[in-house]
């Protein structure tokens, strides 16, 4: 009998002590998975009629030349993008006529000017491009884009100005009839 009541007691002690071994530990892990989606977009504000027109003034008096139009910078260039670690850690904005051409005797320039706005944060691009003469030919307006935003809608962004202008030296190129309407694309890409 008295073997058994030392197995009892020996079974029960095992218990206790088996139990305090399976609960649980002092720490335990768990796994989040997080997301960062990559971002490139672009966009031109105002977001109402971002459309425009440039037109040469027809002179007064015999003699005279036709008169540019004045320049325009109504419009605003706002874009968001987040770049990989590793590989294109940077992106460019281009810019080129994807429709239509611009009349013989003219040139319309481009300029974005440097960001303004306090609603942006991140790397953009942070100084002004070169002005550029558009052409059917794509070409880099901003540069180094890391992972930043410009802020939304105008006054915010890089402003552009457009300007058309005669080209130098090409006056008797000017036809009436080439007036016509261009479609200016704008692309923001890995560099």
């Amino acid at each position: 009998m008295k073997n058994v009541f030392c197995n009892l007691v020996f079974l029960a002690m095992l218990g206790v002590c088996t139990s305090s071994f399976a609960q649980d530990d002092k720490d335990d892990t768990h796994t989040i998975q997080i997301t960062i989606p990559e971002v490139a977009l672009l966009d031109i504000e105002p977001s109402g009629s971002k459309n425009i027109s440039l037109a040469f003034t027809a002179p007064t008096e015999a003699g005279n030349p036709i008169t540019a139009p004045t320049a325009n910078n109504s419009l605003w260039l706002n874009y968001s993008s987040i770049v990989a670690s590793t590989g294109e850690t940077s992106r460019t904005v281009s810019v080129q006529i994807t429709s239509g051409t611009v009349p013989s005797g003219a040139d319309l320039t481009l300029q974005a000017a440097a960001p303004s706005g306090s609603n942006g944060g991140g790397t953009i691009a942070n100084s002004a491009s070169s002005t550029l003469t558009l052409s059917g030919s794509s070409q880099t307006l901003l540069t180094g884009i890391g992972s930043g935003y410009t802020g939304n809608g105008a006054n915010n962004g890089h402003q552009l100005t457009y300007n058309l202008a005669l080209a130098s030296g090409a006056y008797s190129d000017l036809k009436y009839d080439a007036s016509t309407t261009v479609t200016v694309t704008y692309t923001i890409s890995d560099q």
